[in-house]
């Protein structure tokens, strides 16, 4: 039997995730069960079109609250507001705010990192399962990581790190 993986979330993460899955049980479903028994009703269903977009549809609906479910059944909630770990106060951790010099650059930018399910690269969130941020986990300010991707490897040091309130 395979492990089951964590998801992390922020507190904003999670409510986003269950007011999704709240919407898609309770307003979504019902709306594509209305959909299939009103394409049922105009008659042969083996050359309708509309109750196949129908089950398309409540095909998609379902796979997504699925996931959904085992997402919310299967998270660590972020918090670095809590009693730190010994020494780990002053490195970087999932939910922190840090930001970097790109060495070959010289340019800062500014992510905070978080678990897959919240990423938003463009809008500064950085999934914890990027080269990226692996390779900063548990560094210290000052110190500079190396980072292997798919392109060429490159370097960056951790200006500052801002835990998560």
């Amino acid at each position: 039997m395979s492990e089951q993986k964590i998801h992390y979330l922020t507190e904003e993460g999670l409510k986003k995730l269950q007011d999704e899955y709240y919407n898609l049980v309770h307003v979504v479903r019902e709306e594509v069960k209305m959909e299939l028994a009103e394409a049922r009703s105009l008659g042969d269903l083996s050359e309708n079109a509309d109750y196949d977009a129908a089950r398309d549809k409540q095909s998609q609906v379902e796979s997504r609250i699925l996931e959904l479910e085992n997402m919310l059944q299967h998270y660590e909630m972020i918090d670095n507001t809590a009693q730190p770990k010994k020494g780990s106060s002053k490195v970087v951790m999932i939910g922190d705010t840090v930001t970097l010099k790109f060495l070959d650059t010289e340019e800062e930018e500014t992510y905070r990192i978080v678990g897959s399910t919240e990423a938003d690269p463009l809008n500064g969130k950085l999934s914890n399962e990027t080269p990226l941020a692996q390779a900063i986990i548990d560094a210290k300010v000052g110190q500079t990581k190396e980072v292997t991707g798919i392109a060429k490897p490159y370097s960056v040091k951790i200006v500052s790190i801002k835990k998560s309130s």
